[in-house]
């Protein structure tokens, strides 16, 4: 049926329907039932791809956490002190903090939304013991029903649309036949007057045939309305269960969508606005301040003064604080030696740096290629020189920023041999130098 020549009624049916109930064919709702097996199919892929979202937010996780946790160690032990490094230590905070919401966003997308995909899916399509879903055999049963006495109509139909062609054919045939006949002399007048009766019969039968046609084509357009809502009332079914799968995609897109925009998460935004208050509280003075008063012009120096010999000074040198059973520790008031405690930045720095400051030191330049690139500079730093391993004999705690602290039976490195006060420089396993009582470890 061309559908230029339908009028709107009829093109309403015609555009509506994806099986073409007013065309020749019968069973063209398949793709109506097929829709049941694509919905079920389409939850499985998204919960594949929501569990791939979420290795990836994993992965960006950790990759953030190990970083950060790497450059932190290196800006500890690296040259960089006082509010400027706070400030750059905050970005390795900032990088744990988001990988925690990347964590969170791992979870949501597995705990909330691939488990509510799951339930919807186990509601919506229910698995027969046979194979395929009670939906889709329920909706191609309608189907089958609806269209049962129209199909058997069709097929009486197009059986006399068959005989009306073939008669139609015969009975051009046999008015060639007798054409000819009458143009040929070999064709005798009984012979001619049989053609004529079989052109006559021909054109009865061809009658016959299209009445018969006419009458089956009839009983087919009677019933075609009520074949057509029926099929409708069928078709509405399975279009009320896709909007339901619609209308619930749309629900979980936009679930997903709020888990995965961190812009509306209120912690999101507080990262960086501590990141902000983090940097925008360097203070560049204060910075160089206090280097200058630890490494520089404006650091304590015991000048050397004249002291008269005191045997009593020198048995028994002037006590700190020591645990139960441990010898004396020596005295605090000395000249500083290379390397005094002084010298350790008020900041928690791991390292300790010489504290004679000259106008001819050359500074120590770090590179970025350095390492072949893939290290940093800073990190060698504290183990360049070379010393003696000693041991531990009493627990010892740091009384000044400048000097270690460990317990019994810890091992360290000593860098700098025992000083005129008692005072040796040291090196812990974790990196931390400073100074010790020289008498509370032995050599190994």
């Amino acid at each position: 049926m061309n559908q230029c020549n339908l009028n709107a009624e009829e093109k309403r049916y015609v555009f509506k329907w994806d099986f073409k109930v007013v065309s020749d064919s019968v069973g063209n709702y398949k793709r109506a039932v097929k829709r049941f097996d694509d919905g079920h199919r389409l939850c499985n892929d998204l919960m594949s791809c929501l569990q791939e979202r979420s290795k990836i937010e994993k992965s960006y996780g950790d990759q953030l956490t190990a970083w950060g946790k790497r450059w932190r160690q290196l800006i500890e032990k690296g040259p960089q002190y006082g509010s400027v490094e706070r400030a750059w230590l905050g970005v390795m905070t900032e990088a744990e903090k988001v990988s925690e919401l990347h964590q969170d966003v791992k979870n949501n997308l597995v705990n909330e939304d691939v488990e509510k995909v799951k339930n919807w899916q186990k509601e919506a399509y229910h698995k027969q013991i046979i194979g395929g879903f009670k939906e889709a055999k329920e909706a191609e049963e309608g189907f089958k029903k609806a269209q049962k006495p129209w199909a058997k109509k069709l097929k009486e139909m197009e059986t006399a649309k068959k005989a009306y062609h073939m008669a139609c054919k015969e009975e051009k045939l046999a008015a060639a036949r007798e054409a000819n006949g009458k143009t040929e002399a070999s064709v005798t007048v009984d012979q001619q007057k049989k053609l004529h009766e079989k052109v006559d019969k021909c054109k009865q039968d061809m009658l016959k045939a299209k009445e018969k046609y006419e009458k089956s084509l009839e009983e087919l357009n009677k019933c075609t309305p009520q074949y057509m809502e029926s099929m409708e009332n069928v078709f509405d079914q399975c279009q009320q269960h896709e909007v339901r799968r619609l209308n619930f995609l749309k629900e979980a897109l936009l679930d997903i969508k709020r888990h995965l925009n961190l812009t509306e998460n209120p912690s999101y935004a507080t990262i960086y606005r501590e990141l902000e208050r983090t940097i925008l509280a360097a203070n560049t003075q204060e910075d160089l301040k206090w280097f200058s008063n630890n490494h520089g012009p404006g650091m304590h120096m015991n000048w050397p003064v004249f002291e008269d010999y005191n045997p009593e000074a020198a048995a028994a040198p002037p006590k700190k604080k020591k645990p139960d059973g441990a010898p004396p520790t020596p005295s605090t008031d000395h000249v500083a030696p290379p390397g005094d405690r002084s010298s350790v930045s008020s900041y928690d720095k791991n390292q300790a740096y010489s504290t004679e400051w000259s106008d001819d030191e050359q500074p120590t330049t770090y590179s970025g290629n350095e390492n072949g690139g893939n290290g940093n500079s800073f990190e060698d730093d504290s183990s360049a020189g070379k010393g003696v391993r000693v041991r531990a004999l009493y627990d010892y705690e740091g009384q000044e920023q400048d000097e270690l602290t460990f317990k019994a039976g810890d091992e360290l490195t000593k860098t700098e041999d025992e000083d005129e006060q008692g005072w040796c420089r040291g090196r812990l396993d974790s990196g931390r130098e400073g100074l010790y009582p020289a008498n509370y470890v032995e050599a190994i």
